[in-house]
């Protein structure tokens, strides 16, 4: 088994209320996961609000997390950006003692073609000393990795997975039926975790992990022992708060339910914004039938 089999959870950033980094909230959010028997972190995802975080809060954050953790859980750096230089430079320079991946996400805004994307992740595969994990969401970045370029990637002895968030089972499938042996796929998308686990997946990295870690990971672990009878109910249960932690951006949903949780308080830097009232309210009825 892969040790990212199961459920990994994209890490929000706590912040304080001018805006700087929340590190005793983040310490709590660290060990609110642990506790939730999920099974490895992934920090400075998109979730994290990396794209307005500083290269040296961002080294701070990796530096932290895995002091706070201290190997009981494993550690996958997020590092991701539009300009492949920028990254090769970031993958070779951050200290990332104690952690075992690279998440790195498709080029964003200059819209690459297929091959500009290709060479985008074989040159970060070869600068890294950390394998990499790829990560196709097109919601974000405008564009979309094909299935064929995925597994074109899939045959570079560092790159061990893709983090699938496109929402297109044509590629889930592609992926799934014809990636080698030891690529594995895994689901970026909460509501569709369940059937990508049927089709082959291996587990999520998750969103609604960082209120929820226990109840999601339920889930991914009935999943994968095959018990979809059992999953399937815990997985309806969960899709209106899925859908809540989204209606008004990620992570501003998901923040203010972990504030009704006592977790961290739900701050976000700039351009994003805390969630209206009237879905703070409806986040706050879900998590009070979840939790």
């Amino acid at each position: 088994m892969s040790r990212f089999t199961g459920t990994g959870v994209a890490m929000v950033t706590p912040f304080l209320a001018d805006g700087s980094v929340d590190f005793n909230a983040l310490e709590k959010t660290i060990e609110h996961l642990i506790n939730g028997k999920v099974e490895y972190i992934v920090v400075m995802g998109t979730t994290a609000e990396s794209a307005t975080l500083t290269k040296e809060e961002k080294q701070k954050i990796f530096e932290f997390t895995a002091q706070k953790t201290n190997k009981r859980i494993p550690l996958v750096a997020g590092i991701g950006s539009n300009n492949t230089a920028e990254v090769v430079e970031a993958v070779t320079h951050f200290d990332l003692d104690g952690y075992e991946a690279i998440l790195s996400v498709v080029p964003y805004y200059n819209k690459p073609t297929q091959e500009g994307i290709y060479q985008h992740y074989r040159a970060i595969a070869d600068a890294s000393k950390l394998p990499i994990i790829l990560y196709n969401v097109p919601g974000r970045t405008g564009v979309t990795m094909s299935a064929a370029t995925t597994l074109r990637l899939a045959d570079h002895k560092n790159i061990i997975a893709t983090k699938e968030a496109s929402g297109n089972f044509d590629i889930f499938n592609e992926i799934a039926a014809n990636k080698p042996l030891g690529f594995n796929l895994i689901s970026g998308d909460d509501p569709v975790t369940l059937p990508m686990i049927a089709l082959g997946a291996i587990g999520v990295i998750s969103v609604i992990g960082n209120a929820l870690p226990f109840q999601t990971s339920e889930i991914v672990r009935n999943c994968l022992k095959g018990d979809f009878k059992a999953a399937q109910p815990q997985h309806s249960s969960l899709l209106e708060f899925t859908r809540l932690c989204f209606v008004e951006g990620n992570p501003a949903g998901v923040k203010a339910g972990m504030k009704e949780l006592s977790i961290c308080d739900d701050h976000v830097r700039l351009p994003l914004v805390k969630v209206s009232d009237e879905t703070r309210a409806k986040i706050v009825i879900e998590i009070k039938k979840l939790s």
